[in-house]
């Protein structure tokens, strides 16, 4: 972590918080006390932001400066809000392309994941707040630096969101090896979503159950899942594949 991406001392990350920085992760150290880091606690929580208690070698390593016990990894890009950058993208004269991760966690995936968003015409990417991976310095490498070029949303639920999504006539297509159909049968010539898993468990299956339609990819080898990020640019390209008939 470097250290133009981290800000330090409680009250610096309350005053961060306060202001929408978008701040990744929070790390203090395992112990503290007082009634200022009290009140860190739970502004941290009010805003949902990742809150990891550390021993304090940890921190020093993170900054040699004072950190009064606090350090915070600063995301190098904004985040946009999600109701506004669906109305946004649904008032252009395009047919409309999004895609959510549910639980993306390798950073360098979810960095060429947003490369290949970028280069199929994805309007935008949707992940929830807990349990997707950071946008850190190695994301953006990865990236190619289409992560400055593809607005990104957080949103506290992703179920929430799709349900929006729905609502506003966007339908939702979840990629997993549990779907009876292949992907080559489902029409992209509409307003879409593509949901991705997370790469150890997929899909939840509760999100799985709300989804307008599942689909799979074909594997002819003896290998029984493709990278999530390879994965995601098969089904990125079939929506252009389609899209450019």
């Amino acid at each position: 972590m470097k250290n133009e991406n981290i800000i330090y001392g409680i009250r610096a990350v309350m005053e961060a918080i306060n202001a929408d920085q978008p701040i990744n992760k929070i790390f203090a150290q395992k112990g503290l006390k007082g009634d200022l880091f009290k009140e860190l606690e739970s502004t941290v929580r009010k805003n949902g932001i990742s809150l990891s208690y550390v021993p304090i070698e940890k921190l020093n390593r993170l900054t040699r400066n004072n950190h009064q016990g606090v350090v915070a990894q600063i995301s190098p890009i904004q985040f946009h809000n999600f109701e506004e950058l669906v109305e946004q993208v649904l008032s252009k004269n395009e047919l409309p392309l999004f895609l959510m991760l549910d639980g993306v966690s390798d950073v360098r995936n979810f960095g060429a994941i947003i490369r290949t968003a970028e280069c199929s015409g994805v309007h935008g990417i949707i992940i929830p707040k807990n349990g997707a991976a950071p946008i850190t310095d190695d994301t953006v490498k990865t990236s190619a630096g289409a992560a400055f070029n593809v607005p990104i949303a957080k949103v506290d639920h992703l179920k929430d969101a799709i349900f929006y999504l729905q609502s506003s006539g966007v339908a939702v297509t979840g990629a997993t090896e549990k779907a009876e159909n292949e992907i080559y049968g489902v029409d992209f010539n509409q307003p879409t979503a593509i949901i991705m898993g997370s790469e150890e468990k997929g899909i939840s299956p509760s999100t799985l159950n709300i989804l307008d339609h599942q689909a799979k990819l074909p594997l002819l080898g003896k290998i029984g899942s493709l990278n999530v990020s390879v994965a995601c640019g098969v089904f990125l390209y079939e929506v252009v594949r389609q899209r450019k008939k």
